[in-house]
């Protein structure tokens, strides 16, 4: 009986790591990944922010990052002239953690299987390789406490 509840309480507790927050909204700026909460830093020099509440009003530039809009996607545009944050690519993030470079990453659960996505830095608050399926996966969380 014990077994049993190990074997159950081992399956509950990977369920539990991989699924998605759905409190974090993705937002794209070009052609990259951040968090809208991440671009309150640079309200002063957003332009514009367009949200698509569905997957099926996502523009045709943004429909390869409709995995990311089970709470919606905002798409950023920046006043010209001004500064916006860096962002380096997943395949990147892999390497330096010494993962073969097309690995899937997660961030807050989201599976992203191209590793040459950009993201931006300012949204990572934590990054942890975790154990699933027999193989370590990048694990990004964009919550700050």
């Amino acid at each position: 009986m014990k077994k049993l509840f190990y074997i159950f309480l081992v399956l509950f507790s990977g369920v539990l790591f991989a699924q998605k927050n759905s409190n974090v909204k993705f937002a794209v700026y070009n052609n990259a990944v951040g968090t809208a909460d991440m671009f309150d830093l640079y309200k002063d020099s957003i332009e514009k922010a367009t949200v698509f509440k569905t997957k099926a009003s996502l523009p045709s530039h943004l429909k390869k990052f409709d995995y990311l809009a089970d709470n919606g996607l905002m798409e950023i545009k920046f006043k010209k002239n001004a500064g916006y944050p860096d962002s380096l690519s997943l395949e990147m993030l892999n390497e330096q953690n010494n993962l073969p470079k097309e690995r899937p990453v997660f961030i807050e659960g989201y599976q992203f299987n191209d590793t040459a996505t950009l993201v931006y830095n300012e949204m990572i608050s934590n990054i942890e390789l975790k154990d699933s399926n027999g193989q370590k996966n990048i694990h990004i969380s964009t919550i700050r406490n």
